[in-house]
């Protein structure tokens, strides 16, 4: 009986059809972004669509949406969620901007009917998260000697040191910190250093963030409430603080450093060094990633196929910064954005961090049984996602200019479907951030075109919902036919 053996040709063949349909989502999103851009291409006038203004100015504007999707994607892998993502952007974006313009001046002041601003309330309520760091570390004390807490006297006896906390914190030393931090920054400002203020404008609100994620991640993860929950009563909770802090009333944020986060640009000539150093570390990671894979034991694609990736990512980012180099050169919150996704992205696929994220949302049971400790994994991405926010929301602040009563609204809605809509799956246990990235960049484009062909506002929802709908319908026939 004659054997048949394959030729090389035959299983190269092979594994390259496994390959493609392997990343035939990638290709999808890429190819449905490349449609809807050539589209509103033609569709405007003299194709300004993608000339180097408004290109520079989608990725802009994608940025906020963007840098909250890159911690959601880890969120929505562990089978949670967050709803509070946009407002909490929003009011850490009306903090920093009440600090700019009514304490970190020149013109600082706080006069006695001021020393009770929910602004500086929040500035004391950094010692509530010394409270329940040592009650988490006791519980978990209690909880590895076999002698665990009774399941309401703990959370009773913490609520209550935080309440009593708070109190003191509002009456007493809220006041004190007030008047001390007006004036050493009243004289720091008034030598001029505005450098200054803006870091410390930056640190305040990545701090006010991981505080907010520290809150919701230790009720999620150790008093187990649902997140659903958790982060719903977030943003009811940042709702009315927006409201409280901002007195309805729009406030500046526009001294000219910080305005410079969001709306200055890299000078063409670094653009085209951080392009090249990119390239660089395109190569090297190609040719390293399938020495290891060797040296592992694991099947290597063909090399064609590595090589006409990073060909291909290679030839879009000098393509970017070739374009918006034609304009005033990368904005500022682009390169951000790339500098957080890659390093969460890293984060995710290359450390233990992010392995286990994915186990858990892949099948939590087993995940528990092989020893991760879900408690753990869980409250530190909803810290990172607190962290994101924080930047996000430094990020809104400096863009806009202004904090209003508005900040963040509707923006966890984005999020969420731009992490939806680049692949990560609503059961947990998938998904990307170069897939959420492309979600956000789609979602960009749609509203960005829309509302340069004048589309009432009402349509371009619409469509953003009908999109989102049926990105989903192709995501779950793909899953079926793989």
């Amino acid at each position: 009986m004659a054997t048949t053996t394959a030729t090389p040709t035959t299983q190269s063949r092979t594994n390259t059809l496994k390959l493609f349909r392997a990343n035939l989502q990638t290709f999808a999103l890429v190819g449905a972004l490349l449609v809807i851009w050539l589209f509103f291409t033609l569709a405007t006038k003299n194709g300004v669509y993608l000339q180097a203004q408004n290109f520079s100015n989608l990725f802009r504007q994608m940025t906020i949406t963007a840098l909250m999707s890159v911690g959601m994607v880890l969120v929505i892998v562990t089978g949670n969620i967050d709803l509070s993502v946009g407002k909490l952007a929003g009011f850490i974006s009306v903090v920093v901007a009440v600090f700019q313009a009514r304490y970190w001046t020149r013109e600082t002041a706080i006069p006695a009917s001021e020393v009770h601003n929910p602004v500086f309330f929040i500035l004391g309520l950094i010692a509530v998260l010394i409270i329940l760091a040592v009650a988490s570390r006791w519980y978990r004390q209690q909880e590895a000697k076999g002698s665990k807490p009774s399941q309401y006297g703990f959370p009773v006896v913490v609520v209550g040191i935080i309440a009593v906390t708070l109190l003191a914190l509002w009456f007493v030393i809220t006041p004190l910190v007030a008047d001390l931090t007006g004036r050493v920054l009243t004289a720091l400002v008034l030598e001029g250093s505005e450098a200054l203020t803006t870091t410390i404008s930056v640190i305040f609100a990545l701090l006010l963030g991981v505080f907010v994620g520290i809150i919701q991640g230790f009720i999620i993860a150790y008093w187990r409430v649902p997140a659903f929950i958790v982060t719903l009563g977030g943003l009811w909770v940042f709702s009315g603080l927006i409201t409280l802090v901002t007195e309805g009333k729009t406030i500046p944020a526009n001294q000219p450093l910080f305005s410079g986060i969001s709306q200055d640009y890299v000078p063409p000539t670094l653009g085209w060094m951080i392009a090249g150093a990119v390239v660089v570390v395109l190569v090297y990671s190609t040719f390293t990633g399938r020495q290891k894979k060797v040296r592992y034991g694991f099947e290597l694609p063909p090399i064609a196929f590595d090589l006409v990736k990073t060909g291909v990512m290679a030839l879009v980012v000098l393509g970017y910064v070739y374009i918006v180099n034609q304009y005033n050169g990368i904005p500022n919150p682009v390169l951000l954005l790339a500098i957080v996704a890659v390093v969460v992205g890293y984060m995710a696929t290359n450390t233990r961090f992010g392995r286990y994220a994915y186990a858990i949302g892949g099948n939590r049971e087993a995940a528990r049984l092989s020893g991760v400790n879900i408690r753990r994994n869980v409250f530190f991405i909803f810290v990172l996602m607190g962290f994101l926010c924080g930047v996000a929301g430094t990020a809104l602040a400096s863009y806009v200019g202004y904090g209003t009563i508005a900040a963040g609204q509707g923006y966890e809605l984005d999020v969420i479907a731009a992490c939806i809509l680049g692949g990560t799956s609503t059961l947990g246990g998938e998904g990307t951030i170069f897939g959420a990235m492309i979600g956000a960049l789609i979602m960009a484009s749609l509203t960005n075109g829309l509302q340069m062909l004048n589309v009432q506002p009402g349509y371009v929802y619409m469509l953003k919902g009908a999109v989102l709908v049926a990105a989903v319908l192709l995501d779950v026939q793909l899953k079926k036919n793989r």
